[in-house]
């Protein structure tokens, strides 16, 4: 098995693309305290739609974890 290599070299696509990405997420609005509990009732009952929601409205905040383990 090949041994894998890490580097932190950045590439102009990579970066581009990281760009766009949190660029995009930017965009979605965040959620209020009241939205998330309505989003967890629903998801319990099985909607995936709110699943998505409340997935994509976090995903700002996995960034802003991700950054610190950098």
């Amino acid at each position: 098995m090949r041994q894998l290599k890490i580097t932190k070299r950045i590439t102009v696509r990579e970066s581009v693309a990281l760009d766009k990405y949190l660029n995009d997420i930017s965009k979605i609005d965040l959620l209020t305290g009241n939205r998330e509990a309505e989003l967890a009732v629903l998801i319990r009952n099985g909607s995936q739609k709110a699943l998505e929601e409340l997935t994509s409205a976090n995903l700002r905040f996995v960034v802003s974890v991700a950054k610190q383990y950098q």
